[in-house]
């Protein structure tokens, strides 16, 4: 069993920046994959980052260019650096662990983005 803490979500005007953290209760070295994802009211959850073991990367294309995913697999830490925030940024950001089978979520911060 993996849980997921996130933190650093809060309530930040259009062009500015946060960053979230997602902290794990067990070691996520040898979990294939982290992630970030969120959900806006009234619109399914979609993808904003991931990263490998390996390091690579792949965002969504809304966040592309804006978003930094890392991973510190000393500190079991995930992190999401967003920058030129927009108000359609606002959401709930959940953390994702998966290493196939098993699929871990936290249960989310709160990003509000002011116009």
């Amino acid at each position: 069993q993996v849980q997921l803490v996130e933190s650093g979500g809060d309530l930040v005007q259009a062009g500015g920046s946060l960053r979230l953290s997602c902290a794990s209760s067990r070691s996520i070295f040898s979990i294939s994959t982290m992630g970030w994802y969120r959900q806006a009211p009234g619109k399914q959850r979609e993808l904003v980052a991931v990263i490998t073991t390996n390091g690579r990367s792949n965002y969504g294309m809304s966040v592309k260019d804006r978003f930094t995913i890392s991973r510190d697999n000393v500190k079991n830490t995930v992190y999401l650096q967003m920058n030129s925030l927009k108000p359609e940024d606002t959401a709930v950001y959940y953390c994702n662990a998966r290493s196939v089978p098993r699929e871990y979520w936290g249960q989310g911060t709160q990003v509000t983005v002011s116009s």
